[in-house]
């Protein structure tokens, strides 16, 4: 990956650089119940990851003191001999079965009160073991303590007898092989991710460990967290102090040029704290007061603002309008989630969720009320929040002025000149720039590869200039009554925002996350091909750096997407589409 002196930065348009300190303890909320979740806290996992790399006598160190290298040669030796003949590796491989079978037969004693063996395995295990009893081969200590060393010891440091142990038990106990499921594997890979990057306590060490994968002089934006209204907990850190030490590094001498910080809102925030955004208008353009915003953008440089709906809003929250206004009017570039994933609301739903704010679903004979959005657990509603049609009642006129209509701050109404439902409003938000990230996810590209027979998603085909039209129909198409709600419930994000894109002329992807995924490059590579002029400079080049680091390293992903491209396709979306995402004007 040598620098190129003749060509502009490589830009990473999507990363994170949070810590363990920024991150809620009860993220296994609603994957656990109450009060196991409490015992799965993110401070303790973290904790524990801090102990184990950085303590003085934590184990990651005592691989590099002379008593470990010395056992090293020990076992090594004992390999040896182990090794020499045929009936010292059956002696061997005797003694690791015994050993295995005394440690099963250990923890089966211990927790077969709480969870019954089953199976026809542990049928057998019953019977070898009367049989191994009535030969005197059953031996282990009786003391607790002792036990409980005999069970670390063997599981720690003998990988066969560890791996034979756990084999067993996973089927002999029916709840071992049934977790984790996906979502819970999903929630284990990221306590590992925030575990392993929990290491470094400061923003600026993980910055590092990133950069350093990429050629000099490659920028990163970098998107902090505000996780303190998912009713997951109280953060170590506050948000406050995650943004300022995020300045620190932007204005330091080292990684100043590289860092290109947004600033995370959230709507309930404004309301907690009337100084994170203030702001005044005349003539339909907002200014900025002293507040948090202002500070990030004037006086820190932060170039853009994160959102993250899946903790608990709408795009369209009233409270975000102004802020959505004063972006577009500058040019300020919005990147917002849009993947299903595992961090998001963690409480009880609100009733007001029940039904969308400004869609409409058809009840036939020509009547409408409100979409219905009945999914009960957070992780079904929270996509109701990520879902891409929510940017139309930010992008398109005839919904915003619905949004507006309802707000309860008459402000709003006078900022957007607001006159009755009929009459279009004297100024909108179709210039907002927003960037939807992770492009909806992998599995909505797939979704999308496979409809083969769904008339929208096929639109993209069809009406190459278009895509699908929301609220209107193109010339012979079908009429269909709550086309919003189809769209909503049937078609593919892929479908949708490439739509947006076609429609609106800021509306961005990046693709984040996705790109570790070698199945989405034909698609990819289909997208920003010259026969979509408008698709491909809208596509961003992003990583998701450290949430995408259980699949694949950053320079992992750097060289495979660079190969499957080719450098005039990567330099377009890694070069030169960033630099028009990002540029702002006053």
């Amino acid at each position: 990956m040598p620098a190129t002196a003749h060509k502009p930065p490589i830009i990473n348009c999507h990363t994170h650089i949070f810590t363990g300190d920024h991150v809620p303890p009860w993220l296994a909320k609603t994957f656990l119940f109450w009060p196991l979740y409490y015992l799965a806290s993110t401070r303790m996992i973290i904790g524990i990851f801090r102990w184990y790399y950085s303590k003085p006598w934590s184990p990651y160190k005592q691989q590099f003191q002379p008593w470990y290298k010395r056992w090293l040669r020990v076992k090594y030796k004992l390999w040896r001999i182990i090794t020499i003949s045929r009936l010292s590796e059956v002696i061997y491989w005797l003694g690791t079965f015994w050993l295995a079978l005394m440690t099963v037969f250990l923890l089966e004693d211990k927790l077969s009160s709480w969870w019954e063996p089953a199976g026809q395995l542990a049928g057998w295990l019953d019977v070898f073991r009367s049989w191994m009893v009535d030969h005197r081969l059953v031996w282990f200590p009786g003391q607790v303590w002792l036990q409980m060393v005999w069970v670390v010891l063997l599981l720690g440091l003998f990988k066969s007898v560890r791996n034979l142990v756990f084999g067993i038990l996973r089927r002999i106990w029916d709840f071992l092989r049934a977790m984790p499921g996906e979502e819970t594997k999903a929630m284990v890979e990221r306590y590992v991710l925030l575990g392993r990057f929990a290491f470094y306590q400061d923003q600026s060490k993980i910055f590092e460990k990133m950069s350093k994968q990429y050629p000099p002089g490659s920028r990163f934006v970098v998107l902090p967290m505000d996780m303190a209204y998912m009713k997951a907990g109280r953060t170590k850190e506050n948000y406050h102090d995650q943004l300022a030490k995020l300045a620190k590094l932007k204005q330091s001498t080292a990684f100043g040029d590289q860092v290109l910080p947004f600033v995370f809102v959230d709507p309930r925030r404004m309301t907690d704290e009337p100084g994170f955004l203030k702001y005044s208008f005349h003539n339909h353009r907002v200014s900025l007061e002293d507040c948090k915003v202002r500070q990030c953008f004037e006086d820190w440089q932060f170039g853009g603002i994160k959102i993250y709906p899946a903790l608990g809003y709408f795009p369209f929250d009233e409270r975000l309008l102004p802020l959505w206004k004063y972006a577009a009017d500058h040019q300020i570039p919005i990147m917002t989630h849009c993947i299903r994933g595992t961090i998001y609301y963690r409480g009880k739903k609100d009733s007001v969720w029940d039904y969308h704010p400004v869609f409409e679903q058809s009840m036939g004979n020509g009547k409408y009320d409100k979409l219905a959005l009945f999914e009960r657990k957070n992780t079904d509603f929270s996509i109701n929040f990520t879902h891409p049609l929510n940017y139309l009642c930010l992008l398109e006129e005839r919904l915003l002025r619905k949004v507006v209509a309802q707000a309860g701050d008459d402000r709003i109404r006078q900022l957007f000149g607001y006159r009755d439902p009929d009459t279009p409003l004297e100024t909108n938000l179709k210039q907002l720039k927003i960037c939807f990230g992770h492009f909806g996810g992998d599995d909505e590209w797939n979704r999308f590869l496979e409809s083969d027979r769904y008339s929208f998603a096929q639109q993209l085909v069809t009406y190459p200039g278009t895509g699908v039209l929301f609220l209107d129909n193109h010339e012979n198409e079908e009429e269909r009554p709550g086309k919003i709600e189809q769209l909503w419930k049937n078609c593919d994000w892929y479908t949708l925002i490439c739509s947006m894109m076609l429609q609106y002329p800021h509306v961005y992807a990046d693709i984040s996350y996705i790109v570790h995924n070698p199945d989405i490059q034909p698609l990819l590579i289909e997208t920003i091909q010259e026969q979509h002029p408008v698709w491909r400079q809208r596509v961003l080049f992003g990583t998701d750096f450290y949430v995408v680091r259980n699949h694949k390293s950053e320079k992992n992903i750097l060289i495979e997407l660079q190969a499957a491209l080719g450098p005039a396709l990567f330099d377009l979306i890694a070069r030169e589409n960033p630099r028009n995402y990002l540029k702002t004007r006053e």
